[in-house]
């Protein structure tokens, strides 16, 4: 099943941090496996329970599903991802 994608308005700001190669990068890993496997992603626990991670090179796509479609919250390097 392939899941609708939805961008929460901090990721726009997430990705003009990135350089356009890494960002165009993600975007298409996001479209092509994430939108078809997204319900095989790992679950979160503690404080961010209820929402999944996907990893694509150093960085993380933090995301959660609404029914059929998935809402990505947060896009950032694994190191940096959890914080705030």
């Amino acid at each position: 099943m392939a899941f609708r994608i939805t961008f929460k308005k901090s990721v726009s700001r997430d990705l003009k941090k990135l350089d356009i190669t890494e960002a165009d990068r993600i975007l298409t890993k996001i479209s092509e496996e994430l939108s078809e496997k997204a319900e095989f992603m790992p679950e979160l626990k503690g404080r961010f329970a209820g929402l999944r991670k996907y990893r694509v090179g150093e960085y993380r796509i933090i995301f959660t599903i609404l029914n059929d479609s998935i809402l990505i919250t947060r896009i950032r390097r694994r190191k940096e991802v959890y914080k705030n």
